[in-house]
């Protein structure tokens, strides 16, 4: 991901080492993007073992999110800096030794802020582990590279759910941090054993100290408001006030200080380009929706419908099934297809799975709520690799990875705010939709009379037959509020399309090698 330098790169390596040294990238890699996965079935069982609600719990996602956008666009200064590979072992490391941390954590405090570390450190492992791979393979052979890289960014989100619920219910939840240890541990000594010979040259060069603390100023006073504000009344809050007013000022300055500085940590002039710019909103917010409906779900499953972590976990886990089946298709393709018919195909199946999910109910068994998750595996398969090849269409080759970056921090952090706004929105339209069902709960109603009476027949004292009933409305409020939320999710999806239809991609060889970029 390093800048170009005046040198020549490694000769590809051959054999035994080659094989060695994807495994360890693809190691490393896997452990990462787990990460980003694992704790969502485990967020219950995290909240409730430190004393906060499960919505609170959320921050173990997003902190990790917010910190790992900030720490990308970093990677091309940092590998300029110390070299690619030293950077990429160091990353693993500190990765190793944050997730263990993270483990140890006695309250959510603290492990909120590991977990902010955890992202920071991971920032420059996907980008390296990519350019580290395609120097490992001769350039006839860097479209298999790349599909060998994308299964494991598309099998570790089918891994995660499945080994968070079964660590939570069998272990305890520290082990989705520590089970990180061994695996890094092995991948930092391979990698540095195979890789340490290869190192690139490294340059000083300066860094846009300013235009990176004003990044971390907005999107971090951003995030906390979108966090905090469901419990601080929003903007009846004078801290939700000032967060506001923090990230707005951050965002401006930012914005300034970036287009006139000589080295931007962010080149935000590459959104004068109609390509770049609609490609990076199309896919921030798509993924932003993605991310925050499969926080919601297992929430929702674990808390109003009696699953536990793991079967919340198989609910979830076949969701890159076909994905892993259908992208080598999708990139052996994607030079030769209109990528937004790519991804217009790949929006429809998100509306359609979203579509379904709207229509569950609190008797939906566990057949049916798994379909719409295995359909989603198709749209995965559809949607990043064209819409990367799309937002990098044109670039030449030398603003590429700063291109990457830039698009990779857009989609991480949209994932961090959506699953905020999600979260939020359910539980405000859960409160509605409970408010208008106990209004039909009273003394005039005959059924409340004989929900009453079965209850009392059933040794329940009035008191614990009101409780019950409350449960139940409670049941129901956060199922529909939760329907509300995938409609309106697949009605956003529809209105993506037309967006997508605003670019003008230039079909070439250049786009196929970037849309690895973007796969993670």
């Amino acid at each position: 991901m390093a800048g170009p330098t005046a040198y020549l790169p490694p000769q590809p390596l051959e054999g035994s080492a080659r094989t060695w040294g994807t495994i360890a990238l693809s190691a490393a890699t896997f452990m990462n993007v787990l990460d980003s996965s694992i704790a969502n079935v485990s967020l219950p069982a995290i909240a409730g073992d430190l004393g906060v609600s499960p919505n609170q719990g959320t921050w173990v996602i997003t902190s990790f999110a917010v910190a790992n956008a900030i720490a990308v666009p970093l990677t091309g200064w940092l590998s300029q800096r110390f070299g690619q590979v030293r950077l990429f072992v160091a990353s693993v490391v500190l990765f190793v030794i944050a997730s263990w941390i993270c483990g140890l954590a006695p309250n959510m405090t603290t492990l909120i802020a590991f977990r902010a570390l955890q992202g920071f450190v991971a920032g420059p492992m996907i980008p390296l582990s990519q350019s580290l791979l395609l120097a490992s393979y001769p350039r006839a052979l860097a479209g298999l590279a790349m599909a060998l890289w994308a299964m494991t960014t598309l099998v570790a989100p089918v891994t995660g759910p499945l080994l968070g619920g079964w660590i939570t219910d069998n272990l305890s939840w520290p082990w989705i941090f520590y089970i990180n240890i061994p695996v890094g541990i092995i991948a930092a000594l391979a990698s540095w054993a195979i890789y340490q010979e290869r190192e690139s040259p490294t340059r000083k060069l300066p860094i846009d100290s300013i235009g990176l603390a004003l990044l971390v100023v907005w999107v971090g006073s951003l995030q906390i408001m979108l966090d905090i504000g469901k419990e601080h009344d929003w903007f009846g809050s004078p801290v939700v006030v000032a967060l506001a007013v923090v990230a707005a000022a951050g965002f401006v300055f930012f914005l300034v200080w970036e287009l006139t500085d000589e080295h931007p940590v962010v080149d935000l002039r590459l959104f004068a380009r109609r390509n770049f710019w609609t490609g990076t909103l199309v896919t921030a917010v798509g993924y932003g929706l993605f991310f925050g409906n499969i926080v919601i779900l297992p929430l929702w499953l674990q808390q109003y419908m009696g699953y536990t972590s793991t079967d919340a976990g198989m609910i979830l886990a076949p969701v890159g099934l076909f994905a892993i089946i259908l992208a080598p298709v999708v990139g052996k393709n994607i030079t030769r297809v209109d990528p937004r018919r790519f991804s217009t195909f790949a929006f429809l199946v998100f509306a359609l799975v979203l579509w379904m999910r709207a229509r569950f109910n609190t008797q939906a068994d566990f057949t049916t709520l798994m379909i719409p998750t295995v359909i989603q595996g198709v749209a995965m398969a559809f949607f990043f690799i064209p819409l990367v090849s799309i937002t990098l269409s044109g670039l030449p080759p030398e603003r590429i990875p700063a291109a990457s970056g830039l698009t990779n921090f857009a989609r991480i952090t949209a994932g961090a705010f959506g699953t905020s706004i999600s979260t939020t929105l359910w539980e405000s339209r859960a409160a509605l939709h409970h408010s208008q069902l106990a209004e039909a709960v009273n003394a005039g109603s005959s059924a409340t009379q004989t929900a009453f009476a079965g209850l009392e027949a059933a040794g329940l004292t009035p008191d614990q037959a009101l409780a019950q009933i409350n449960r139940l409305v409670d049941q129901q409020a956060f199922m529909l509020a939760a329907s509300d939320i995938f409609f309106a999710s697949a009605l956003v999806f529809l209105a993506l399309i037309p967006l997508v239809w605003l670019t003008r991609p230039q079909i070439a060889g250049a786009a196929g090698a970037g849309a690895a970029a973007g796969a993670h």
